[in-house]
């Protein structure tokens, strides 16, 4: 969503400086100027609350770093010693392990909202594709810094995942060794994954410049899906939108903050505050609650498919469960964007919501417990079946069959309709 440059250099060295590196007229441009459309609500502040939770987890990630030691026979230690006896480590290792689990959290409400509301649609497909990029990126880093504490669930958890790739025909085996650095789980394997791990977050944060950059090209979509027709649809990014998602950030560091300082340990297994052993295997192995959907789904498959073995089988649906999201924007057939005018496709939709958060339950689950009298092993099946039918069978046909409701001809007139009906109401 191009736009004129409103920018004119307050003095002499302003303007040599623009003509040389023209950051204060790209700041201008991008982050005061920027036409946004009017009608954002809420759930468009989580992408500023992402940006502050990266900023977050690197700072004091760069600061544990400092003090951790990447060795079997001191990483446990050298955890305890942070939150012991360096000053201040409670918090700093309390924010960074709570921030990566708020920081998920909202990846997730972003992603949803973005699915509901079809800001995967024209233009904005490569948008979506960089988001979906760094969501990747944000589980690889995240997994590698689960293994850091080297707690019993630490070493399990690495173990159990990194094992999956050893069911890739042919190749398994030698990315398996070079990924552990040897036969097992190891002190090579530790190496490994804290240097990847404090790399990955840099990453990250070059692929946000894109995803931004993206962004500014066709401008915000919004809750109506309308494309912006003039100048009326639209307000300075700065007041309004810098001061909404810094309100959003404060409300959304008010539960952070609780689980920092008052129940730090509230959302991590009690098994990883043991030291890890490979000579006693915990009774339920579990991922961190944000990987637990994928797990179930990698668990669901416990069968041969023709001549692929369950093992691989369930590597196949792991990775496709994550690599159906880059295909969403040619899977969606709809020419309508939001989901607010698409009565058939809310309930498709919120059910999807559902299945998600009861494959997030079902991993946590027992593989051989019972879940509403069906067995965990069935409903995980059932619930992995309905994930990867929502976006290769409803959301084409959805689109084909599906009649939306008439869209309001401008943003504007949304939401000019929306301010004059209490009005209206008070004059009678």
């Amino acid at each position: 969503m191009a736009h004129e440059s409103s920018y004119v250099p307050g003095n002499a060295v302003e303007k040599w400086v623009d003509q040389r590196l023209p950051v204060i007229r790209f700041a201008k441009e991008h982050l005061v100027d920027f036409p946004t459309p009017k009608n954002l609500n809420y759930f468009w502040t989580f992408g500023g609350i992402l940006a502050f939770m990266l900023v977050s987890q690197i700072v004091t990630g760069i600061i544990l770093a400092m003090h951790y030691t990447p060795h079997v026979a001191m990483a446990f230690d050298s955890v305890e010693h942070i939150r012991r006896d360096v000053n201040g480590g409670r918090i700093l290792q309390a924010a960074h392990a709570v921030g990566a689990s708020m920081f998920f959290f909202a990846v997730y409400m972003h992603m949803a909202r973005n699915l509901f509301y079809g800001s995967y649609k024209a233009p904005r497909e490569i948008l979506w594709i960089l988001g979906v990029l760094l969501f990747v990126l944000m589980v690889t880093t995240a997994f590698m810094g689960y293994v850091l504490p080297w707690g019993q669930m630490s070493f399990w958890a690495a173990t159990v995942i990194t094992n999956i790739v050893a069911a890739i025909p042919v190749v398994g085996d030698p990315i398996l060794q070079l990924l552990r650095g040897g036969f097992a789980v190891d002190n090579a394997t530790l190496n490994r994954f804290f240097s990847l791990h404090y790399l990955l977050p840099f990453i990250i944060a070059a692929v946000v410049g894109l995803h931004i950059w993206a962004l500014h090209i066709p401008g915000n979509n919004n809750p109506i899906g309308v494309d912006v027709k003039s100048t009326r649809d639209t307000v300075p990014f700065h007041p309004y939108y810098t001061m909404k998602d810094l309100f959003a950030i404060v409300v959304f560091c008010i539960p952070f903050a609780w689980f920092v300082f008052f129940a730090p340990d509230l959302l991590g297994h009690a098994d990883n505050y043991i030291m890890a052993n490979s000579q006693v295997t915990p009774a339920h192995i579990v991922p961190e609650w944000y990987f637990l959907p994928f797990y179930a789904i990698l668990r669901a498959i416990d069968f041969n498919i023709l001549f692929i073995d369950s093992k691989l089988g369930g590597v196949i649906f792991f990775a496709g469960s994550l690599l159906v999201l880059f295909f969403v924007p040619w899977l969606d057939t709809s020419k309508v964007r939001s989901g607010a005018f698409r009565p058939v496709f809310k309930w498709f939709y919120w059910l999807f919501i559902v299945n998600f958060v009861m494959l997030a339950y079902l991993g946590a689950s027992a593989a051989d417990g019972k879940v509403l009298g069906i067995a965990v092993a069935d409903f995980s099946k059932i619930c992995t079946v309905y994930y990867f039918a929502y976006f290769i069978v409803i959301l084409p046909l959805l689109g084909r069959f599906e009649v939306p409701r008439p869209l309001p001809p401008s943003i504007s007139e949304s939401v000019l309709k929306h301010d004059a009906a209490p009005a209206a109401q008070a004059t009678h």
